[in-house]
């Protein structure tokens, strides 16, 4: 991307092979994050004319932003400058395949994280649905339910199970004997009695039955599941198992 003095965008190239120059720097490049910030007015204009383009490949990156700086004043936003909140961590990942959106989740587990969500001067601003406190729940007879260098949301309820370097978004429900390791699991998952989960995403309204092992065999996971270059086995929103 190639910006004037006054930040307005004069070039937009997708993935070139030698990108224009930081104005501020000259040893630099700068690269969109993807991160675009309309008016709602300038959004459905710029998707109205590029549907009316038959040649366009409908991407933003390809298509509607080259298109948009010839014909309006676009402006860049210097992600992590000298001044400003974010500037000490400059903390930036590209999540575009499922390897990728994994291990950004899991950097989080890290003991110093690249991104810390408890720095107080940087506030992350999102919709926080009001639950219960997470718990873990042990009967008379047995171990309490193990919570291991995880993350665990609102609403969560461990129940004589382990859960070990995993992050658990709100109203999950793991149910005895169960054990998730290096998982990421979306809200309103319910996974039954016994099962064994390892190196998984499991997406939301996702009701595991008793007993299902997802991560431990390959060939019999890709009949069900989409797994990534790097072995992650992604379980899609309400999935719906066969028994």
């Amino acid at each position: 991307m190639e910006i004037n003095s006054d930040k307005r965008i004069i070039d937009f190239v997708e993935k070139p092979s030698t990108p224009p120059i930081s104005p501020i720097d000259s040893t630099k490049s700068l690269a969109s994050m993807g991160i675009y910030i309309f008016t709602m007015d300038a959004l459905i204009d710029a998707l109205e004319k590029n549907a009316a383009d038959i040649n366009s490949k409908n991407d933003f990156g390809h298509d509607i932003i080259p298109k948009l700086i010839q014909r309006e004043s676009v402006y860049a936003y210097r992600f992590g400058e000298e001044s400003g909140r974010v500037s000490q961590d400059v903390y930036w990942r590209d999540v575009g395949t499922i390897d990728s959106f994994y291990q950004a989740n899991m950097d989080l587990l890290q003991p110093i994280p690249p991104l810390d969500l408890y720095q107080q001067d940087w506030a992350i601003r999102t919709y926080e649905q009001q639950l219960p406190p997470a718990r873990t729940v042990s009967s008379t007879t047995k171990n309490s339910g193990q919570l291991i260098n995880s993350i665990i949301s609102n609403g969560v309820i461990i129940s004589d199970a382990s859960v070990y370097h995993s992050i658990l978004s709100s109203n999950v429900r793991i149910f005895d004997n169960c054990s998730i390791s290096n998982s990421i699991v979306f809200d309103n998952v319910e996974i039954g009695k016994g099962c064994q989960i390892q190196n998984c995403i499991i997406d939301k309204n996702v009701k595991i039955p008793a007993g299902t092992r997802i991560g431990f065999d390959t060939a019999g996971d890709k009949k069900r599941y989409k797994i990534s270059e790097k072995g992650i086995v992604v379980v899609p929103e309400e999935y719906q198992f066969t028994l």
